[in-house]
């Protein structure tokens, strides 16, 4: 078989190694550049590879085109070859077609990462044989190139890896949230991204299990109808239900959304089989993911919170939910069109000082201008560190909740978290 890849990323070398390795002809197109350290390795297993443009000849021909999540299925490219007779599919998808072990897929607008990680420890502290890829790290495809043979896979699933996705059908699915994110990928409407999300759902029969937020409406009611298991976890009353399992005051993070993603993971350990006491001890142990309301350090009585990955309101508003101490909140970056109204109460009720870090922190400061909140404005991350830390009183949180994208100022989120970081812990040291 001659199988066509499109990119170069992670999931596009995934599947151009699982393919080389099944023995098909393999073909690994670029319209940019390709890493070289990314050649060096096709040229390591003879993979033939282009870059700077597609070779329509060649791509045209393949019996099969796998294609990257970031190419949508409206490119011209992607149309011509559907409309040729072409199969086109993402890296999910094929390599759900060489699985041999058990799946649990994990989608939605927020939260992903850290729901699928601590499905992942949660497995591996029952003993079970698993991994965790998908969006989380590791292709999918790599993983079943590995020369571990795993028994179980956890994986974090895009809306843009979805689309590419029609037999795959994960034993488990979940469905956390559906917020607007990604907008201009679907024509700005939101109900063409829910439809994206929902195709983990395409293939669910009688013997999967979908465990679901009820709080969702529009998630709540594209499962009510389905003649599938599944169990609904209500995400405003998450913390009184897993209290009565666990001492929240003893659990190694907290938030109210963060006993919800707790309570999903239960859930899947109890599905396969494990003692309910095991579940919970798993969760005591819980490594949280950095960058996700990340306790960096406490400081002369202050805590510092690394949120930076909360890139949207919806994040935020669990941020400053989960957070009783008054609250010195770092926000700003490159604005998305973000509508602030949901965080107002949260702000009234928590914030003692607000601290724009970003080159154009206007549309925050004119919607915060009359909460009569002292705002400080700062176009760099040095100033803004110095009014966090020179503000802060004993009892008080900062907490790095950003609400916007990092590309003012930082490479990326996980730049921005890091500079964050690196700056209280020379508060320690001062």
């Amino acid at each position: 078989m001659d199988i066509a890849i499109l990119g170069s990323g992670e999931s596009a070398i995934g599947a151009a190694l699982l393919a080389h390795q099944n023995a098909h002809t393999v073909f690994v197109s670029d319209s940019g550049q390709i890493k070289p350290e990314t050649q060096t390795l096709l040229n390591e297993h003879n993979i033939r590879f282009e870059e700077s443009g597609h070779s329509i000849d060649i791509i045209g021909k393949a019996d099969l085109v796998i294609k990257s999540p970031g190419i949508p299925r409206s490119d011209s490219l992607i149309v011509d070859l559907i409309n040729s007779g072409v199969e086109v599919i993402g890296e999910i998808e094929y390599g759900y077609r060489h699985l041999d072990g058990y799946c649990i897929a994990i989608t939605g607008s927020n939260g992903k990462s850290t729901v699928t990680n601590m499905i992942y420890q949660s497995l591996k502290h029952v003993g079970l044989n698993v991994c965790i890829g998908g969006n989380f790290g590791t292709s999918l495809c790599k993983l079943l190139t590995q020369d571990t043979q795993y028994d179980y896979f956890v994986l974090e699933l895009s809306s843009f890896q979805l689309e590419d996705c029609f037999d795959f059908t994960p034993e488990i699915s979940v469905l956390l949230n559906i917020t607007p994110d990604h907008l201009d990928r679907y024509e700005y409407d939101i109900e063409k991204y829910a439809e994206a999300k929902f195709r983990i759902l395409k293939n669910q029969g009688d013997d999967h299990l979908i465990i679901y937020n009820k709080d969702d409406s529009r998630i709540a009611a594209r499962c009510k109808d389905l003649q599938v298991p599944r169990i609904g976890i209500s995400m405003e009353s998450s913390s009184s239900q897993l209290a009565q399992h666990v001492d929240l005051a003893k659990l190694p993070f907290y938030g109210i959304h963060n006993h919800f993603n707790a309570l999903v993971a239960r859930e899947v350990v109890y599905h396969l089989g494990f003692p309910k006491k095991d579940a919970d001890q798993a969760l005591m142990q819980y490594q949280s993911l950095p960058h996700r309301m990340e306790v960096v350090a406490r400081v002369n009585d202050v805590t510092y919170i690394n949120d930076s990955k909360a890139t949207n309101t919806d994040a935020v508003f669990y941020a400053l939910g989960g957070v009783e101490k008054p609250i010195i909140w770092i926000v700003g970056g490159t604005d998305k069109g973000n509508d602030y109204t949901a965080l107002d109460q949260l702000v009234k009720n928590k914030v003692s000082q607000i601290i724009c870090m970003g080159l154009d922190n206007q549309a925050i400061i004119q919607h915060y201008q009359d909460f009569g909140i002292p705002i400080t404005d700062c176009i760099t991350f040095e100033s803004a560190m110095e009014a966090a830390s020179g503000n802060a009183r004993e009892g008080d949180t900062v907490l790095l909740s950003p609400a916007c994208a990092s590309f003012d100022l930082f490479d990326n989120y996980i730049h921005r978290g890091n500079m964050f970081k690196d700056a209280v812990y020379k508060l320690i040291y001062k």
